[in-house]
């Protein structure tokens, strides 16, 4: 019952974006090897910050040549409460933070923010998968074994 109620207390976002397919077991262990690249703080409250990793940077320079620049979006759903969905998208809107670099931009809106300030935008690549996803996110309580999903902290 607890777990329902962890869902009700916070607004459900609904878009149709692609989900990472990275594993939050290894995520933890690389983001806190690495050092941020590149913090910013949001326009609307300066303590809320996403951190973009190196490898993140690298990778969308590689594929952010039209201008495009990758979207996050938290939602309801997932196997623990909410998920983390990660697009190319090229329209901003008037809620968005932007963090990182001009050819290499992480674009959030603000209540999506509110699920994980603090955490690490990554590029994690290996043999069988390759995908940006989030780690380190202090505001998560728990995740899935695949990694795009969590249930926040009260």
């Amino acid at each position: 019952m607890a777990f329902v109620l962890r869902q009700l207390a916070k607004p459900t976002l609904q878009r149709n974006l692609l989900v990472s397919t990275s594993s939050l077991r290894y995520a933890a262990k690389d983001a806190a090897s690495k050092a941020p690249a590149a913090i910013a703080p949001s326009m609307t409250n300066p303590q809320q910050q996403l951190i973009v990793s190196d490898s993140c940077l690298k990778r969308l320079r590689e594929i952010c040549l039209d201008g495009s620049f990758l979207r996050i979006t938290v939602e309801g759903g997932g196997c623990s409460g909410f998920q983390y969905k990660f697009d190319l998208d090229t329209k901003m809107n008037e809620d968005d933070l932007q963090f990182g670099e001009e050819k290499a931009k992480v674009v959030i809106d603000t209540i999506s923010l509110d699920y994980c300030s603090g955490a690490t935008i990554d590029y994690h690549s290996e043999l069988i998968r390759a995908g940006f996803r989030m780690v380190a996110n202090p505001q998560a309580e728990m995740g899935c074994s695949c990694g795009s999903s969590f249930a926040i902290k009260l």
